[in-house]
């Protein structure tokens, strides 16, 4: 498994939703944040603004995809000055997987499709916590035709649904979600960030050591055995890879470990002895008292909840 298909897995929770929406000028639309979500916008005709919470409004055209990582609040409309009505258009709060829909009746058209992703606030990768508030890919010739494809498909199947529409439509929500990622982490400047997720993906070392971690995470690791893997001296990667991820290496190791027994705990029916062992941990005992301290609840309870934590500040 690569870190990057491991950090979606372990957040998504629920079904993603998309809209189609014609909007016919004049129009403006305030979009309100939606904690525990992550939302994205992308124009398939005509042109917009997007109006963020602070700063400039930018200009979005045919192609331009835009994705809100942290779920904050913004506008989109027909010129920057535009006032911005209440929402008509949250796929968060609709049943439907996808829906089509259209504001007014006449006046230029802009066709956007909207969409978000439901995430689980307790179990944030800090890959996330990195990401800004805005995310901006601007339509260009060439680049990354991958995410360009699965714009084009969506839109097409949300459009004119046929037979299989939904295990199509969820699919390429999916897709989708890893293309605006991979994109954005292609599109960052060489050595424009000192630190952080970006900066650890791209490096090598950590990078390999990261891979060994989400590949085999009961692996008997040790600072000195990761540092083997990234090739560097065990100071020399230590110091790196706190550098870059904000975690020594072995605390990483333990909170991917109980990140993935969380997962299994809500979603298998295993034994808490086979997730214990799955996740490196020798002693039921020794699993259910650091699952405690990072969830807040005993690892049976925290399934009989359905997966709801509590934060572990909230439980000391």
């Amino acid at each position: 498994m690569d870190v990057l298909s491991d950090v979606i897995a372990i957040m998504r929770s629920g079904r993603p939703r998309s809209a189609r929406v014609a909007w016919h000028g004049p129009w403006g639309q305030r979009f309100p944040s939606v904690p525990g979500s992550a939302g994205f916008q992308v124009v398939l005709q005509g042109s917009c603004w997007l109006i963020p919470p602070t700063g400039d409004p930018v200009a979005l055209g045919v192609g331009d995809v835009v994705f809100f990582p942290h779920g904050h609040g913004y506008g989109l409309a027909d010129s920057p000055a535009a006032s911005l009505a209440e929402p008509a258009c949250d796929p968060m709060e609709d049943t439907e997987l996808f829906v089509s829909d259209f504001v007014g009746r006449s006046g230029p058209v802009t066709v956007t499709l909207c969409g978000g992703y439901q995430l689980d606030p307790a179990r944030a990768h800090p890959l996330l916590r990195d990401l800004p508030e805005v995310i901006h890919l601007p339509a260009r010739v060439g680049r990354h035709p991958e995410l360009r494809a699965a714009v084009d498909l969506l839109g097409a199947e949300v459009d004119r649904p046929g037979l299989g529409a939904d295990t199509l439509v969820l699919a390429l929500l999916d897709m989708l979600l890893v293309y605006i990622l991979r994109a954005w982490f292609a599109d960052r400047p060489a050595g424009s960030q000192a630190a952080g997720w970006s900066a650890a993906l791209a490096d090598p070392a950590v990078n390999a050591a990261l891979h060994a971690i989400h590949q085999d995470p009961a692996g008997p690791w040790t600072v000195q055995t990761l540092a083997d893997r990234a090739r560097l001296s065990r100071a020399a990667f230590s110091k790196r890879f706190t550098a870059l991820t904000g975690q020594p290496p072995l605390t990483y190791l333990t909170w991917w470990r109980l990140a993935v027994a969380a997962r299994m705990l809500r979603e298998s029916d295993a034994q808490l002895g086979a997730v214990a062992t799955r996740v490196g941990y020798t002693s039921e005992f020794a699993f259910a008292n650091a699952f405690k301290r990072e969830y807040g609840l005993a690892p049976g309870r925290y399934r009989r909840q359905g997966g709801e934590a509590v934060s572990a500040s909230a439980a000391t």
